[in-house]
């Protein structure tokens, strides 16, 4: 509705107190007005002075020059700005006063409102409106017809002339019976405002009534679109059954399902979800879900617009969970659903546990297959005091950064696989796969295609696909073959051909294949005499026997038992769960006494069966296995007869360092003060290994 603001004329002047006569008819002549508002020095209203008032000064003939102020006229009625239309229209049509002051909060004076004034706004506002009604009703799908008192056609928008058929001009102010006959029943038995189906114009026709101005009874006819309204109502059909659809679903549904609106006002809600949080649906439908269930939090997701689960809750002994979703429409959120799964749950917990068992384990696998391609340790694994093993690592690291073969060569369990491990970790291959063959564990038929792989169908019980051998996974890397001399002769010769040529077939194929790759072999069976007797080939053997390494056996090394049984002991804490600390006096001399044919492998095995039986903190001699003791007795007297030589040995090593020391390594005059020959002194230099230090 138009407001007072839009209706006032603007006052460009002020008249106040001291104002002359002559100033005030010049206004009054100029701007047409009955009435002068009158100010103070605020601009606030204090009166008017009228026409009349004007007449009075000149009928008593005042001067031009005399002020206004003793006709001014206090006693005023302002209209506020802020008056509402209704109250606006009430104060026209019962004031007797033609034009009103409007003043605003502080009663200064904004200008002036006058019947005319509310007229012009009046019909300027009904003329916009007529103008939109106009442009809705003639852009409307709606035939839309209207008669005068007369049943006399005086209004029709495009819709109707274009639903009916008829011609605007000639059924203009035309009878409505006889232009549309179906209407006169209708106008007989007063059938207003009942929808009624014209076949003819496949369309429904409401009648409405209006009183005309000469109160007289006009008609207002509407036709909807029979078509349109079809198509509506089968729409209408179809979200019903759709909704009756979601309802049933649930109302069976296993879990428990709420639905939401864009204002988060719950609209369905399932009976499951209603017997776990023991309600009923006039506590839950068409209240916020933060009010009934402030705990989903589901305000997050019409923040984020994301869905996402909760953690475990817990109601009566039951756990749940819940499951936020979105609903996403043209890019914003026009509701949520909210889904709590709390049945068997504990079933599904369990399913979930052992599928996250089966990934871990299939992840450890893998983990480990990665590992199996590549070298795992390095030179500070291989642990030594031993002077002719520290040589040997010098000699193998030295033999690692080239690109010759290694032939690694020692008793079983003496440690010849961590020399092939830390020989590819410090070449420049250790980018590259490190790949193992057990030349003795794999059956001699199946050696060739574990080597060099096979094509499709190559023999019966192949793999579809074929397979890739160790020299493929190889390439670019290191070959281990670990047991080399157990090896057949027929595969010897093919391992010669790869080593010269650097190629080989797949068994079953034609195509040659190209390789680059490291060969570092290991063995502890006597090539030489395997060569001799025939069962090794002598071409193979040199084309292996490029870089020799000769890992001596634990029983050559004996330094090296302390050491590693130290080193194993930690280890076995921590793996086995024990606390160990070390070895009773007896227990380390059958240690230190024992051959041990086994070499590293075996201190290890006999170090983790000593620590699982021991008791007491330090492992005794029944903790070690029996076939290491034999005649305990006999072994300690070996042990004490060893031990007086090892003081004899020491008191004679004291007694060289010393005189050394007083001859400033003279070695000549050092051997005529210990009365010994300087070949002898050479000799025991050796023995003492001084030259080393």
């Amino acid at each position: 509705m138009i407001s007072l603001k839009e209706m006032i004329t603007p006052i460009p002047y002020q008249i106040k107190e001291d104002t002359t006569l002559v100033e005030a008819l010049s206004i009054m002549k100029e701007e047409k007005h009955n009435l002068l508002p009158v100010v103070d020095n605020h601009e606030k209203l204090i009166g008017v002075f009228t026409r009349s008032k004007l007449y009075q000064m000149i009928q008593e003939e005042k001067s031009l020059q005399t002020p206004i102020k003793e006709y001014i006229k206090n006693d005023v009625y302002s209209l506020r700005i802020d008056t509402n239309f209704e109250d606006l229209e009430k104060i026209v049509r019962h004031s007797s006063v033609g034009t009103g002051v409007v003043v605003d909060m502080e009663n200064r004076v904004l200008g002036l409102f006058t019947k005319a004034d509310m007229v012009m706004g009046l019909l300027s506002t009904t003329n916009t409106l007529k103008d939109q009604l106009d442009t809705v009703i003639e852009n409307s799908n709606i035939g839309v017809m209207m008669t005068d008192g007369q049943e006399k056609i005086v209004y029709g928008n495009n819709r109707f002339w274009d639903m009916t058929g008829l011609n605007r001009k000639n059924s203009w102010n035309m009878p409505v019976t006889k232009e549309l006959p179906e209407v006169h029943e209708l106008f007989e038995k007063k059938q207003y405002n009942n929808p009624v189906t014209i076949k003819r114009l496949q369309s429904i026709l409401t009648i409405n009534t209006y009183q005309t101005v000469r109160n007289q009874t006009g008609y207002i006819i509407l036709l909807h679109d029979i078509s349109e309204l079809e198509g509506i109502a089968a729409e209408l059909e179809s979200v019903k059954n759709l909704k009756q659809s979601l309802q049933t679903a649930m109302e069976h549904a296993y879990d428990g399902i709420l639905m939401a609106d864009d204002q988060q006002s719950i609209q369905m809600v399932s009976p499951s979800m209603l017997e776990l949080f023991n309600l009923e649906y006039k506590d839950v439908l068409h209240k916020k879900t933060e009010e009934v269930f402030p705990h989903f939090k589901l305000s997050n997701v019409y923040e984020t617009e994301e869905a996402d689960v909760s953690d475990f809750h817990e109601i009566n002994g039951i756990k749940y969970i819940i499951h936020r979703i979105p609903v996403i429409q043209e890019g914003r959120v026009v509701g949520a659903i909210v889904k709590i799964m709390y049945r068997q749950l504990n079933e599904v917990n369990e399913l979930f546990k052992r599928l996250q068992k089966a990934e871990n384990k299939a992840s450890f696998y893998h983990t480990e297959l990665k590992k199996s391609e590549n070298a795992r340790f390095t030179w500070d694994h291989i642990i030594s005091e031993d002077s002719v093993m520290e040589k040997i690592k010098k000699s193998a690291a030295k033999a690692a950064k080239g690109r010759s073969t290694i032939l690694i060569r020692g008793e079983s369990g003496t440690g010849k696989e961590l020399f092939a491990h830390a020989a590819h970790n410090s070449s420049a291959r250790k980018d590259g796969k490190f790949i193992v063959v057990n030349c003795a564990a794999i059956p001699e038929d199946l050696l060739e295609s574990e080597f060099f792989g096979y094509e499709d169908g190559a023999f019966t019980g192949a793999r579809s696909r074929g397979k890739i051998g160790k020299f493929d996974l190889a390439n670019g890397g290191t070959l281990f073959l670990d047991e080399i001399g157990d090896m057949s002769l027929n595969l010897q010769a093919k391992l010669l051909r790869v080593l010269q040529e650097r190629e080989f077939y797949r068994v079953g194929g034609t195509k040659r294949i190209h390789v680059d790759v490291r060969i570092i072999a290991a063995t502890n069976r006597n090539l030489e005499r395997m060569v001799k007797e025939g069962s090794f080939r002598e071409d193979l053997y040199y084309r292996l026997n490029v870089i020799s390494l000769f890992i001596p056996p634990l029983r050559e090394r004996m330094k090296d038992i302390h050491v590693l049984s130290e080193k194993i002991m930690s280890e076995l804490n921590r793996v086995i769960g024990t606390s160990i600390t070390g070895f009773e006096t007896q227990a380390k001399q059958i240690l230190m006494a024992y051959q041990w044919p086994g070499n590293v492998r075996e201190l290890r095995n006999v170090m983790e069966r000593a620590m699982t039986f021991a008791e007491h903190g330090k492992i005794k001699v029944e903790d070690l296995p029996d076939y290491m003791l034999g005649n305990t007795e006999q072994i300690l007297q070996e042990i004490a007869v060893t031990k007086e030589e090892s003081m004899v040995e020491s008191a004679e090593r004291q007694a060289i360092e010393t005189a050394l020391a007083k001859t400033m390594g003279n070695k000549a005059k050092a051997a005529k003060m210990l009365g010994i020959s300087r070949s002898s002194l050479y000799d025991k230099l050796k023995k003492y290994q001084f030259n080393e230090k």
